[in-house]
């Protein structure tokens, strides 16, 4: 049940990696500033889980990177460690509990979701609504609604943002969850390893999917 329920948390959080530092006018800026310049991101980020009864249940902490436009790394390293890998071809997700490696082809993952979407604007208005979310807790609010939320794992995410960039993300899955992750140490656009964003499946583990010599990642807008 846990693993099951972390792989589903994590996908979902990693579909809504961090923006840079910003001065938010309006939700529409803050989007459209996510790429301006951004080549990688590194940080560290503490998440906390609530049940649709709004009872806190899993608590996590770990390293989260990016590298433009479409590979990224999320690895839970407290309490039990998880590692997703998203090369630009494929997504492998590999929990060390369970001796277990899936694998997927990437551009199936980022089909409607909010990291298609902050990658590329001109996915934003097609799968997003997109509004502004005022302050609160010290922070300024990006408010984005999936426009067909019965085929988005996330319905509905805020990202608040302080002085050094985003901060806190909070989104709501289809199940009622609520995920609440805070950022820290973010460092832009410094030098991150290739192998960062490679993945090969330790000795003896099973592999649960298919893998392609060139996933070939399609435009999103195509089937």
């Amino acid at each position: 049940m846990r693993s099951s329920l972390r792989k589903k948390i994590s996908l979902a959080a990693v579909l809504l990696m961090a923006l840079p530092a910003l001065s938010l006018a309006s939700g529409r800026e803050a989007i459209q500033r996510f790429s301006a310049g951004l080549q990688t991101l590194d940080g560290r980020f503490t998440q906390q889980v609530f049940d649709a009864q709004g009872e806190a249940r899993d608590r996590s902490e770990g390293r989260i990177s990016l590298k433009a436009p479409r590979q990224f790394r999320w690895e839970y390293q407290q309490p039990f460690p998880q590692l997703i890998v998203a090369d630009g071809d494929h997504l492998w997700i590999y929990d060390p509990d369970l001796e277990q490696v899936t694998v997927r082809v990437q551009s199936y993952e980022e089909q409607s979701s909010p990291l298609a979407a902050l990658i590329d604007p001109g996915e934003l208005d097609r799968q997003f609504v997109v509004t502004d979310g005022g302050q609160g807790n010290g922070l300024n609010w990006v408010v984005l609604k999936a426009r067909k939320p019965e085929d988005s794992a996330v319905q509905s995410a805020k990202l608040g943002f302080d002085a050094q960039g985003l901060k806190q993300m909070v989104f709501e899955d289809q199940l009622g969850q609520r995920t609440e992750v805070t950022f820290s140490g973010w460092k832009r656009n410094g030098g991150l390893p290739a192998a960062l964003f490679q993945f090969q499946p330790p000795a003896g583990v099973d592999v649960v999917g298919d893998t392609r010599d060139s996933a070939e990642v399609r435009p999103l807008q195509e089937p």
